[in-house]
């Protein structure tokens, strides 16, 4: 059992790590903002969560495993929040640009 822990581990970390480069690449790649913040938001929380999740299993039982979990609740309640306050703030100036045009 103690060899396939790394094996897991590994796959996450991979996984995560190719979830933010496609994360990074549609911020880069994709036209206007909102899909920009959904490329970013959708990857950022799901490949934080895979590399956690991967270094979790590495760390073994100790402080080090309850820090990464503390890390993992904290991203996983921040994350959507602020992606969510951003899209609201920007539909707010879009919709507030909108009326100044007309």
């Amino acid at each position: 059992m103690n060899e396939i822990i790394p094996i897991i581990s590994g796959i996450l970390l991979a996984l995560g790590s190719f979830l933010m480069f496609t994360g990074a690449l549609g911020v880069l790649r994709f036209p206007d903002l909102f899909s920009r913040m959904h490329a970013a938001g959708i990857t950022e929380t799901l490949a934080t969560s895979l590399l956690l999740a991967g270094l979790m299993l590495l760390a073994g039982w100790g402080l080090v495993l309850l820090k990464l979990l503390f890390i993992l609740i904290f991203v996983l309640f921040t994350s959507p929040t602020a992606s969510h306050a951003l899209a609201k703030a920007a539909w707010r100036h879009r919709d507030h640009n909108d009326g100044d045009k007309e």
